[in-house]
């Protein structure tokens, strides 16, 4: 409970620096005029780029796990199995920083962070890895991903050569990160998400309470800390709905399908 209070009051407070982990390496402040930029027109191979770019960047800019390291292989050992979402393939590495977080790119890039997995089980990370990718699946990644790369990286248009669009530069990176980092789903997405990682993990053989429990948790992490709305633990499922109304939402689907909740370990 100690450390998980340690890291609660880590990004609680604006994730500063602990000497066991790097912070999550993105900008922590961009210009609050933003506009989206003039019409624009990105075809789809103009933003399979952009996203393989953008994945590459946070990559380069954040420490990745080894594939040796403990955290790698209880991720790998989790996800057996959990190879691709209607034919995107699926890649999945930890990163080993503060932020309690995880996210899912629109080309399959799942990324969990490792303070997630300090404070969680892995049923309940189960239940972090379906809801992602049920955004992926969903197209609800890649509609986020344009609409920041319109409204930060290139708000002021885009340059290109022979058709082709320009390369982002480290800042314009920055910006776009931090746009991701802050962008909402609706509630129909968040609903969309859960129910389709509900299924996701039921089709591959996981449990799908998975779902509730990492809600559950979430909830529980709240109460016992005193965290409000607006922290970044409740950042990583939206309040839209609430967690209350996502847990008895999955819970009624299992329950009404027969499926019996994972023991308690």
């Amino acid at each position: 409970m100690k450390k998980i209070a340690k890291l609660l009051c880590v990004f609680a407070a604006l994730a500063l620096a602990m000497p066991a982990m790097a912070q999550f390496n993105l900008k922590k402040a961009i210009n609050s005029a933003k506009k989206v930029g003039e019409a624009v027109t990105l075809t789809d191979e103009d933003m399979n780029n952009y996203v393989k770019e953008y994945i590459t960047w946070m990559d380069t800019h954040n420490k990745v796990c080894e594939p040796d390291h403990p955290y790698t292989q209880r991720l790998n050992k989790l996800t057996e199995g959990l190879t691709s979402v209607n034919g995107t393939p699926l890649n999945f590495k930890v990163y080993w920083v503060v932020d309690v977080n995880a996210f899912a790119c629109a080309d399959g890039s799942v990324r969990v962070f490792a303070a997630l997995m300090d404070i969680m089980s892995d049923e309940e990370l189960l239940g972090v890895i379906g809801h992602e990718v049920g955004h992926v699946a969903n197209k609800h990644s890649k509609k986020a991903f344009k609409t920041a790369l319109l409204a930060s990286a290139l708000k002021d248009g885009v340059g290109a050569t022979g058709g082709t669009a320009a390369a982002l530069t480290d800042s314009q990176l920055g910006d776009l990160g931090e746009a991701l980092t802050n962008a909402k789903f609706s509630q129909k997405q968040e609903n969309e998400a859960d129910d389709y990682g509900y299924d996701f993990l039921k089709d591959n053989g996981k449990n799908p309470w998975a779902m509730s429990m990492s809600f559950k948790r979430l909830k529980a992490i709240q109460e016992e800390q005193g965290i409000g709305k607006t922290s970044k633990i409740n950042q990583l499922f939206s309040s839209h709905p609430d967690l209350d109304k996502r847990i008895q939402r999955m819970e009624k689907r299992a329950k009404d399908e027969g499926i019996t909740p994972p023991a308690q370990k």
